[in-house]
């Protein structure tokens, strides 16, 4: 045991002083110094272990033998010095040598000075030995096994280093106040965020003389800084998080969170997110506007018009719908329709007076404005007369010019209803009013307008359902070749006989066809039926066949002229293919590709209505076509000088170019005449034949093979 080690003195001393009075109490109190001294060394947290001037040990205590795993029997008073160290080597403990170990001591042992140094043993743990000498020659040490201890400071170390660099390498900026309110921890990225020094914002500031010193600075937009220190205190307190965003003076905006820590104190992060601001506004923005015009959109418009309408002001609703869009979106092809729309955007922002006025997209070619502040009719007038004026002039893009009208309807507010649905409704029906009525027009609601749209609705549905009925037919009017007096062919002409309406002629709903789109499936079954007709007619007869934009734009049109062809056996040649002037004016590869493809088959191009466009003879330059035909309106006019002489000018200009020259609407002797004497190809109209059947048509051209025969 430990307290063996520890000397208390000889048997023999005592013996001999027993019965002597003074020496028996003096060794009585030296063995109870002893016994403390023992007592004391036994129960020190250290090892202890002490030597003489010999090197040889006196005493010590339990603790110094289990720090080491010495062996008690071995480890005894008088034991060397050195031969201890050889024990620790023996048993494993020591993890050099003992001579290395006893030459580490040896400079402390002879030079009788105090030191401290450490031993780490073959299990890894670190001792700290203090060397203490004695006055007599000597000394003692203390052993302590600090291991636990360093290992704890490596891990508040390394616990410091990973904080270090947490707060090193965060994204957001960090501030630390301690319970009292002093800022005790500040990182770099928030000097960075911020533009500042770390001597701008010292440790041990708080938080009022932070934001005291971020506005003085320029860096923080100036706030009110008794409120949010007021704010931030009141969450704090109750242990709740407070955020807010904080506009900086360059623009950008910071995100700050302010969390309460477990000690009382708290901190507060701050994120730069002005760019994802940004990006949650462009949505926002992008929810309420039209991608294409950056107008607002329906949704947007209905908003800004109910809470107009919660204002109980008079206000105005217009809905607009552009006219001839669709053929110049045909024509031009979808990158010039989006182009327009822009433009148009523009024109209807310029035409409104008041900044509070509304112009919105609702999709395609319709728009609508809330104009407010109206004091009379009269104001929603001058709107739209002005609208009407502005739209309606020419759009040059890319030396093309394209031309587009607009019509309005117009709902005023309280008159025309009481709550946005009945409003935006009541002005569509004045739309369609005017549409109805012609192009390029406003209206004003009027009591009974729903009839009108009822009836627009009613005519689209038994459209639609006519085609797979087979309610659709075909006429077809002569064409006379004037030199020879002879019929060389005949126009198919599409009608529509409804079980309800009765005939409905072509201008009734041809419009809405093109409108609704169905014009692609009705032109293909007009193609397919007057090709099989065609083939049982003469071999000299061709049959010409109308062809709207909306049909070449479609990619199989090409396709569906051949097996038309195909099916029917009709030659290529004798077939004609007549184009309105918005199918030419389409420059795209697609339309330019599609024609001369049918061209190159043999099929005949016909440019119809010859003269109402605006630059009929440029496209004749830029694609040679086979036939022109004189629209009605100058061949009724042919009494009249001035259309005389255009008139014969297109006629010199077929023949310069070898164009067949075909005039429409000839109603009279005197105009064929006229015609014939100017060296007109071709003649069509009520003279020379009435729109007919097949079987009408037949008989005709029957009769005209035995009057041939019979000359």
């Amino acid at each position: 045991m430990p307290g063996a080690h520890v000397k208390t003195g000889s048997v023999a001393g005592r013996r001999k002083t027993a019965g002597i009075g003074p020496v028996r109490g003096i060794a009585e109190e030296l063995r109870a110094q002893n016994e403390r001294f023992a007592a004391a060394v036994e129960n020190m947290s250290h090892g202890l272990c002490m030597f003489d001037a010999d090197e040889r040990m006196i005493i010590c205590n339990h603790n110094y033998l289990d720090i080491f795993s010495l062996d008690a029997k071995v480890v005894k008073p008088g034991i060397p010095f050195f031969d201890i160290l050889q024990h620790s080597v023996d048993i494993g403990i020591a993890s050099q040598s003992a001579s290395e170990l006893y030459a580490i001591r040896k400079p402390y042992i002879d030079g009788a000075k105090a030191s401290t140094y450490e031993e780490v043993l073959s299990d890894g743990r670190i001792i700290v030995i203090s060397h203490r000498p004695i006055a007599v020659g000597g000394w003692v040490s203390i052993y302590e096994d600090v291991t636990e201890e360093r290992r704890a400071e490596a891990e508040l170390k390394e616990q410091h280093r990973r904080f270090d660099a947490a707060l090193a390498n965060m994204s957001q900026g960090l501030l630390m106040y301690s319970a009292a309110g002093r800022l005790i921890v500040r990182n770099q990225r928030f000097l960075d965020l911020c533009n500042a020094k770390a001597s701008d914002f010292a440790l041990g500031m708080t938080h009022r003389q932070m934001l005291d010193k971020l506005i003085r600075l320029g860096i923080f937009a100036p706030v009110e800084i008794d409120v949010e220190v007021g704010k931030t205190k009141a969450s704090l307190d109750a242990g709740q998080s407070h955020s807010s965003y904080r506009e900086l003076v360059d623009g950008r905006t910071l995100f700050v969170l302010r969390r309460p820590l477990t000690d009382g104190g708290w901190v507060a992060t701050f994120e730069d997110v002005t760019e994802r601001r940004r990006a949650e506004e462009r949505m926002t923005h992008l929810a309420h506007h039209d991608t294409l015009t950056n107008l607002p959109n329906r949704s947007m418009f209905r908003d800004r018009l109910d809470q107009a309408l919660g204002e109980a002001k008079p206000l105005a609703i217009l809905s607009l719908d552009l006219d001839r869009f669709k053929a110049v979106n045909d024509t031009f092809g979808h990158p010039a329709g989006d182009w327009l729309l822009q433009c148009v955007a523009k024109r209807l922002q310029h035409s409104v007076r008041s900044s509070k006025d509304v112009v919105a997209r609702f999709g395609g070619d319709e728009f609508a404005i809330i104009q407010f502040g109206i004091g009379s009719v009269a104001d929603a007038e001058k709107l739209a007369k002005r609208i009407v004026e502005i739209v309606g002039k020419p759009y040059r893009d890319k030396g093309r010019e394209m031309h587009v009208g607009v019509s309005l309807g117009i709902a005023l507010y309280p008159g025309d209803g009481h709550d946005a649905d009945t409003l935006l409704t009541n002005a569509d029906m004045a739309l369609y009013r005017g549409k109805s009525e012609g192009r390029n027009v406003y209206r004003f609601f009027e009591p009974g307008m729903d009839a009108l749209m009822r009836e627009r609705r009613a005519l689209e549905a038994e459209l639609e359902a006519a085609l797979s009925r087979r309610e659709f037919e075909l006429d077809f009017q002569p064409i006379l070749d004037i030199g020879s007096g002879r019929i060389v062919g005949a126009e198919a002409l599409m009608r529509w006989r409804s079980p309800s309406r009765g005939l409905v002629s072509p201008e009734n709903f041809i419009a809405v066809a093109e409108e609704t789109g169905l014009i692609v499936q009705l032109g293909d079954w007009a193609l397919r039926k007057a090709c099989n007709v065609a083939a049982n007619w003469p071999p000299d007869m061709r049959m010409a066949v109308n062809v709207s934009a909306a049909q070449i734009k479609n990619g199989g049109f090409a396709r569906s002229v051949i097996a038309a062809l195909a099916f029917s056996g009709l030659p290529a040649n004798r077939l004609e293919l007549e184009i309105t002037e918005t199918v030419m004016m389409d420059e795209s590869d697609a339309v330019l590709k599609t024609l001369s493809q049918l061209r190159g088959l043999g099929v005949r191009i016909a440019l119809d209505d010859f003269g109402t466009g605006y630059s009929s003879l440029g496209y004749l330059r830029r694609f040679p076509v086979d036939k022109i035909k004189i629209d009605r309106s100058f061949t009724s006019d042919l009494d009249k000088r001035d259309t005389a002489a255009i008139v014969r000018t297109v006629i010199g200009l077929g023949a310069e170019l070898g164009i067949t020259v075909t005039a429409e609407g000839v109603e009279t002797e005197a105009q064929l005449d006229m015609l014939r004497k100017a060296g007109c190809g071709e003649a069509q109209g009520y003279l020379i034949g009435m729109p007919a059947k097949a079987a009408e048509v037949n008989r005709l051209l029957r009769a005209q093979a035995l009057l041939r025969q019979s000359g």
